[in-house]
C-alpha cells in the first residue's frame, strides 16, 4: 500500500492550519479530482478545461504498458540496449528521475548545444531514440530529431525502425512520424507538459529503458483517492498550504534531498512549481539545494526537505533544527536570518509515483491561493520569439562586450548598473548590488551538461555569499521551465549567463542552421527579453573554455572586487 505524509513546522504549520480547512470546506480536493475548471476562476478557465486529465491518469495510462512492453520486447530482439530520449522540460524532466530511481540507464538528450549532441549520436546499433514533443514544433527536439535521422541512415539503419515518437494527436510531428513511417504514441492532449510524468511523455521512454511503469501506475493509483478527498489529512492540500499559504507568503521554496529514494526529484518539482506559479507578477520560487542543507536560509523561505520514510517518524528532527546557533558567523547576511526551526519546515516522504501526483495536486491548488492560472505559461513563448528572430536576421546576436577580463567577455544589459566596473570581479559585484532584501540570484549556463557538470556549485557559492536564493538551470532546457518564472515572477531576480564557444559546431541536417548558432540565439533571445522587462544581466561568454569558466566560478564565488 503507498503512502505519503506531508508534515510540517513554523510558519508551514501554521499555514496548513489556517488555511487547509477552508480548502476543505470549498471542496477543492473532490472538485479537482472531478475536473472542475472553474476553481482557478474565469480566466484560466478556457485553459484549464482542456488541462485537468492528469487526474485520472493513474488510470487512463493503463493501456500504455501493454505497448510499451511489446515494443521494448521487440526492440530487445533488434539487439537495442541504449534508450536515447530527445525532449524539453516536461518531457525529458520526468524520465529522468524515474529511470535515476529505479537505476536504469537512460541518455538525457535535452540540449542545443553542439558538444552535447555530438556525444549521443553514437553506438547507433544499440540505440533506440524516443522523440517527445507535445506541441510537435519543439526547435530543439526537432533539430535532435533530424541529426538522428541522417546519422542512422549514414551508418546503414532504417531511422523508422529506430525512432519512436511521442506527441499529442494531430501536431505536425505527429503527421510527419506517420508519413515517414516512424511508431507513433499518442500523449493524453488533456494534460499539459509539466503534469504529463504519467503520461506516454514520462512512461515510453523510461519503460523502454527497464522501467516498471505499472509498478509507478500503482503507486499513484493507491493514494488518488486520498488525495481527491476533502478532508483535512489531504497530504495535497496541506502541501499546497506550506506552498502559498503562509502568512506572510514565504516565496521561496527550499528543495533539500535528504535520503529521499527518488533520484533527481527536485528538478522535476522546480520546473513544475516554477513554470505553474511563476505569472502575473506572482510566484514560488523553488531552489533545488546542492548539496546538504544549509545550516540558515533566507526569512523568505520554506525548507522542504524530501525525507525516506524512515526519516519521517513522530519525534525525528533535523541536526540544523536540533541545533539552530550551528550558523557560522563569517557567512554574509545569516546573522539577521532566522533558522528553519524559527521559520518554516517541511517533510515529504512517498514513493515516486505517488508523489508525481501528490505535486501536482498541490502545485495546482497553490495556484488557486495565489490567484494565477497553474496550466498555462504566457511568458515561455517570448525568448523562443526572440531566439527566432534572432536567426531570421543576419545580426550578430552579441554585439561588442562591455570589457574584457582575461578568457572572460562580459556584457551588461537590462539597465545602467554596470557603473565604472572594468573587471570581471567588480562586474559581477555591480550586477549583486542590485539585489534586493526580497530578491535571488540565478545562474544560467548554455553550455554541455555532462562536460561541464561541476559549474552548478556556483550557486550554493552565491547562496554563501548573498544569504539570498540562488538558482541554476541549464540553458536551454530551463527555458521550458523555470524561464517561465524569471519573465513572469516577481521582478526581483538578477541573472548570471554564461555561454562559450563549443568545441566543434554541428551542422542540422536539412538547411544552413548549425546547433551552436541555435544555442547562441537562445541564449542571447532570453537575455534580450529579461532586460526588455527590466531584469539586471549579465551575460559572460568564454573564449577560452576551461581557463574562463575558472574565472567565472571564482568571480561568483568571491566576496571582493
Amino acid at each position: 500500500m503507498s503512502s505519503l505524509e506531508v508534515t510540517a513546522e513554523g510558519d508551514a504549520a501554521a499555514a496548513i492550519a489556517s488555511v487547509v480547512p477552508t480548502l476543505v470546506e470549498d471542496r477543492v480536493a473532490s472538485r479537482l479530482f472531478g475536473a472542475d475548471p472553474t476553481l482557478w476562476g474565469p480566466a484560466a478557465e478556457p485553459e484549464a478545461e482542456r488541462r485537468l486529465g492528469w487526474v485520472g491518469l493513474p488510470r487512463s495510462s493503463r493501456p500504455l504498458v501493454g505497448e510499451i512492453a511489446a515494443l521494448r520486447s521487440r526492440l530487445a530482439d533488434d539487439g537495442v540496449s541504449r534508450v536515447v530520449l530527445c525532449g524539453m522540460g516536461g518531457s525529458s524532466l520526468a524520465p529522468e528521475v524515474i529511470c535515476a530511481t529505479a537505476g536504469m540507464p537512460l541518455v538525457v538528450l535535452d540540449s542545443s548545444h553542439p558538444d552535447a549532441v555530438r556525444s549521443a549520436l553514437h553506438d547507433l546499433r544499440h540505440t533506440v531514440v524516443v522523440v517527445s514533443s507535445k506541441s510537435g514544433s519543439t526547435v530543439e527536439t526537432d533539430c535532435q530529431r533530424r541529426a538522428f535521422v541522417e546519422a542512422f541512415a549514414e551508418a546503414g539503419i532504417d531511422p523508422t525502425s529506430r525512432i519512436v515518437v511521442v506527441t499529442d494527436p494531430g501536431s505536425p510531428l505527429e503527421e510527419l512520424a506517420r508519413a515517414s513511417g516512424y511508431r507513433v504514441v499518442a500523449a493524453d492532449p488533456d494534460v499539459g507538459g509539466r503534469y504529463s510524468a504519467l503520461t506516454a511523455f514520462g512512461l515510453v521512454p523510461a519503460g523502454l529503458a527497464g522501467v516498471d511503469v505499472e509498478a509507478l501506475l500503482d503507486d499513484a493509483e493507491a493514494v488518488a483517492d486520498v488525495l481527491a478527498a476533502d478532508d483535512d489529512g489531504n497530504p495535497g492540500l496541506r502541501l499546497a498550504a506550506t506552498l502559498a499559504g503562509t502568512d506572510p507568503l514565504r516565496d521561496k521554496a527550499v528543495l533539500v534531498a535528504d535520503g529521499s529514494e527518488n533520484i533527481g526529484f527536485g528538478a522535476w518539482a522546480e520546473q513544475l512549481i516554477a513554470e505553474s506559479t511563476g505569472k502575473d507578477g506572482k510566484g514560488i520560487l523553488p531552489v533545488v539545494a546542492d548539496g546538504p542543507a544549509p545550516a540558515h536560509t533566507y526569512d523568505d523561505a520554506t525548507v522542504i526537505r524530501l525525507v525516506s520514510s524512515s526519516h519521517d517518524r513522530p519525534g525525528f528532527v533535523p541536526d540544523e533544527l536540533r541545533h539552530p546557533d550551528s550558523v557560522a558567523a563569517d557567512r554574509p547576511g545569516p546573522a539577521e536570518i532566522e533558522p528553519p526551526t524559527a521559520g518554516s519546515m517541511v517533510r515529504v516522504s512517498g514513493p515516486l509515483g505517488a508523489q508525481f501526483l501528490l505535486w501536482e495536486v498541490a502545485t495546482a491548488v497553490a495556484g488557486r491561493l495565489l490567484g494565477v492560472n497553474p496550466f498555462d505559461q504566457p511568458d515561455v513563448e517570448s525568448a523562443k520569439a526572440a531566439a527566432r528572430r534572432l536567426l531570421e536576421s543576419s545580426a550578430e546576436e552579441a554585439g561588442e562586450p562591455d570589457l574584457v577580463d582575461g578568457s572572460v567577455e562580459v556584457r551588461a544589459v537590462g539597465g545602467p548598473w554596470l557603473g565604472d566596473a572594468r573587471t570581471l570581479p567588480n562586474a559581477v559585484t555591480a550586477l549583486l548590488d542590485e539585489l534586493g532584501d526580497d530578491g535571488y540570484v540565478a545562474v544560467t549556463a548554455y553550455l554541455d551538461r555532462q562536460r561541464d557538470a561541476d559549474v552548478e556549485e556556483v550557486a550554493r557559492r552565491l547562496f554563501e555569499r548573498t544569504g539570498r536564493p540562488a538558482t541554476f538551470g541549464w540553458g536551454p532546457r530551463f527555458l521550458h521551465s523555470t524561464g517561465q518564472y524569471h519573465k513572469g515572477g516577481p521582478p526581483n531576480g538578477v541573472f548570471v549567463q554564461v555561454t562559450a564557444e563549443p568545441q566543434e559546431d554541428l551542422a542540422v541536417p536539412g538547411g544552413t542552421l548549425t546547433f551552436g548558432r541555435l544555442i547562441a540565439a537562445q541564449a542571447a533571445g532570453d537575455a534580450q527579453v529579461l532586460a526588455d522587462r527590466g531584469r539586471p544581466v549579465l551575460r559572460l561568454h568564454l573564449r577560452s573554455h576551461d581557463r574562463g569558466l575558472r574565472q567565472v566560478a571564482a568571480a561568483l564565488a568571491s566576496k571582493g572586487g
